[in-house]
């Protein structure tokens, strides 16, 4: 394709030399140019695009976008852009044809729920003859195309050429994961939405947007600058405050909550081990809601994907048989089956407010016992793990703290940050024999995962319900740079099978 032509819709300063070159591919690795392609100079955290840029061109870059002029004349076309990802973005959607323009895609974005959400929506517009492709947390899929997602919302570049392969395969819709990162770094400016859902906002990510207000302006560039400009239809759950501050600002969103204020609202709800049934009040008619997913936060995942699905003019009969059709979401209080008279759940609850809503969903359910294994994060915001960890003691019978991903951060500062948490609940750390008595309400840290996990299976008894949360369909652990393989499902099996150690 001519470079004048992906121009096209790309906001360009000026361009030193020709217009009329052809551009084999686009890429923001030096590392992977190959003669004829295009290298987009990004600035990073760690390293900066533009100090690559003579390598690009050594490799065969035939032009270079660019925020700042280089100082020497370069052997190739040098396009000068105030926003190099913003014009990445651009340039990738008019590169690979466009490939959202003309199917429904629907953005779903927020703090939580963003994965079930999409799942639901999937099995709907599946259930619609739509044939959806999916881009989330868990993977990027088409049907039985299944591949990794390294981001919860790809670099625009890889989000526009794994669209354009999906459709070309037979994907007619689309429904994506957009994460506040990726609005804020633009990856998803190239997409022509038709409907952005927003869930709730929590804090998370505050290491990257330092604060809650930076939080909601990312997410905001969806509903202010993305959708209108395809007329595209908000979504909003206004069961959470945030939602009510959005939907204030967009009247013409839909709106969806528990209180009948809602355009979407439940007339009737049962929530129990049996999932979520009952009926869904909409602008098109009742729904009905037969639905595996336990716990009460997910009536509001329910709303959001009813919502949208009304926002597409679907009808009330095609949703509720895809609702029906909708399977359980990886690594979302998913099932560890076990002969022990006792639920176990494996959930990805990594914040305050997620670990919250399912520990309080499954107090709903009433088990005998309440045994919760967590762990935060390292190289990532501690203000949150005291505030995970008072979740945990506070709703748990027995919390067990544990290791997440360390990264390169030392494991036991990561847990001393969990127990100043902790302890506001309890006056002292349990040892293990302690715990293992079974003796009122405590806390065990045990920072290697795997004991944690194969200890709280020890514990368990006729009618306990173990939550291991955090990591839910995650099957790696990051221990300083590397990732080894660890998944908490195989080690619950594991442990299981060997009775669990003390």
């Amino acid at each position: 394709m001519k470079l004048a032509q992906i121009l096209k819709n790309c906001p360009v300063q000026q361009v030193f030399g020709r217009l009329d070159i052809d551009v084999a591919g686009l890429q923001y690795d030096s590392r992977k140019i190959r003669p004829g392609d295009a290298f987009f100079a990004l600035r990073g955290a760690v390293s900066d695009g533009h100090s690559f840029i003579p390598k690009a061109i050594a490799n065969g870059a035939v032009a270079v976008f660019t925020e700042e002029l280089p100082e020497d004349d370069q052997q190739a076309t040098t396009v000068q852009v105030a926003n190099a990802r913003l014009a990445m973005a651009m340039v990738a959607a008019e590169f690979y044809n466009n490939p959202t323009q003309d199917i429904p895609v629907i953005g779903v974005t927020g703090t939580n729920g963003k994965t079930t959400i999409t799942y639901l929506l999937e099995a709907i517009l599946e259930h619609a003859g739509l044939s959806p492709a999916v881009v989330g947390t868990i993977n990027y899929r088409y049907g039985a195309d299944l591949r990794q997602a390294p981001h919860t919302t790809p670099e625009s570049l890889d989000l526009m050429k794994q669209v354009s392969e999906f459709k070309q395969n037979g994907a007619r819709s689309l429904v994506m994961e957009v994460s506040s990162h990726a609005l804020d770094q633009y990856r998803a400016d190239g997409v022509h939405f038709k409907i952005g859902v927003f869930t709730n906002l929590t804090p998370e990510h505050l290491d990257y947007h330092l604060d809650m207000e930076r939080y909601f302006t990312s997410k905001y560039h969806l509903f202010k600058e993305l959708l209108p400009r395809d007329n595209g239809r908000a979504v909003i759950n206004i069961d959470d405050a945030y939602g009510q501050r959005l939907a204030a600002m967009l009247p013409a969103a839909l709106t969806c909550g528990r209180s009948q204020s809602a355009d979407v609202y439940p007339e009737t709800l049962d929530v129990s081990l049996r999932g979520i049934h009952g009926r869904v009040v909409t602008p098109l008619g009742p729904i009905t809601v037969a639905s595996s997913l336990l716990g009460d936060y997910n009536v509001e995942n329910l709303l959001c994907a009813i919502g949208a699905a009304v926002a597409l003019n679907l009808s009330p009969q095609t949703i509720t048989e895809g609702l029906a059709a909708a399977t359980g979401v990886p690594g979302r209080l998913e099932r560890v089956e076990n002969d022990r008279d006792a639920v176990i759940l494996v959930d990805y609850a990594h914040t305050g407010d997620a670990l919250r809503r399912v520990i309080e969903a499954m107090q709903a359910l009433a088990p005998t016992r309440l045994l919760t294994v967590f762990g935060c994060g390292g190289d990532r915001d501690r203000s949150k793990r005291p505030i995970m960890a008072e979740v945990a003691a506070s709703g748990s019978d027995i919390a067990i703290a544990t290791s997440d991903n360390p990264r390169t951060e030392d494991p036991e500062r990561i847990l001393n940050d969990v127990r100043t948490g902790l302890s506001k609940i309890h006056e002292r750390e349990w040892s293990r024999a302690e715990a293992a008595a079974g003796q009122g309400r405590g806390y065990v840290v045990i920072p290697d995962r795997r004991q944690a996990i194969e200890f709280a299976v020890s514990l368990l008894q006729p009618g306990d319900l173990l939550l291991v949360a955090g990591k839910g369909h995650e099957d790696y652990q990051i221990l300083g740079t590397t990732r080894i393989h660890f998944d908490d499902r195989e080690e619950l099996r594991q442990a299981l099978q060997t009775g669990g150690r003390q």
